[in-house]
């Protein structure tokens, strides 16, 4: 008698992260060859033209496209962000770089967490294994953990949007640690973007290795390792 409403209740939670499934195979079907430097080489004029005609437009329609790669987890994100540095400079390229990228993850957030995040987090915590005490950890530091996630270059993106879905994080702290979060390194990326003009018209492809030079990767690991320090001081605290 209890079949249908549960079987019912089921499908409410994962009908999103189903059409997200469902997109994301569409889309990597049908767009995987435009999300590559050789598109934007061969498209770099056109999408000048095109934003020196409709400038707001242009604004509009590449947040969402980006937002979609990210809520899709397409493979296309570092294409993204180069092509907002290209398109509208550093400022306010690397807004809209962190805007589209953070209404894409909180799209693939709110997905995964009505799916399977708040079930599976309620497990957790009824639980008294490791994985529960883990989580009461991370629920203790979730300001510090959500930072040094994004802040940490080795961590990828979806990683960070799926782990805070299942351990069930209040919105508005994923949002504002996401796009706090991800706006150093799209710092650099929206800079050597808006550089690529020159590199496209010769041809050539940027240099990405900037990266992991040490005046840029040890200000950001600084900054993750700073995120680290609340808990740092509970725990001598606790002590």
């Amino acid at each position: 008698m209890t079949a249908a409403p549960r079987s019912n209740l089921t499908l409410n939670r994962l009908w999103p992260l189903g059409v997200l499934v469902i997109c994301a195979a569409i889309a990597a079907w049908a767009f995987a060859d435009q999300l590559t430097f050789d598109a934007l080489q061969d498209r770099h004029k056109a999408l000048e033209a095109f934003r020196d005609q409709n400038y707001v437009l242009t604004a509009l329609v590449f947040v969402l496209i980006y937002a979609g790669i990210v809520a899709l987890s397409l493979p296309g994100a570092t294409i993204a962000t180069l092509t907002g540095g290209f398109l509208f400079g550093l400022w306010p390229g690397v807004l809209f770089n962190v805007f589209g990228a953070t209404l894409g993850a909180t799209v693939l957030f709110l997905a995964i967490r009505m799916g399977v995040g708040r079930s599976m987090a309620a497990r957790i915590d009824a639980s008294e294994g490791r994985i529960a005490r883990i989580k009461r950890g991370l629920d203790e530091n979730q300001w510090s953990m959500l930072f040094f996630l994004r802040l940490v270059p080795v961590v990828p993106f979806f990683v960070a949007n799926l782990l805070s879905a299942l351990l069930n994080v209040p919105l508005s702290r994923f949002v504002i640690t996401t796009f706090l979060g991800i706006t150093p390194g799209a710092l650099v990326l929206t800079s050597v973007g808006a550089g690529l003009g020159t590199v496209l018209e010769a041809g050539g492809r940027p240099d990405l290795g900037i990266l992991f030079e040490p005046y840029i990767l040890l200000p950001i690991l600084g900054l993750a390792a700073l995120s680290l320090v609340p808990i740092l001081l509970r725990r001598k605290v606790a002590l």
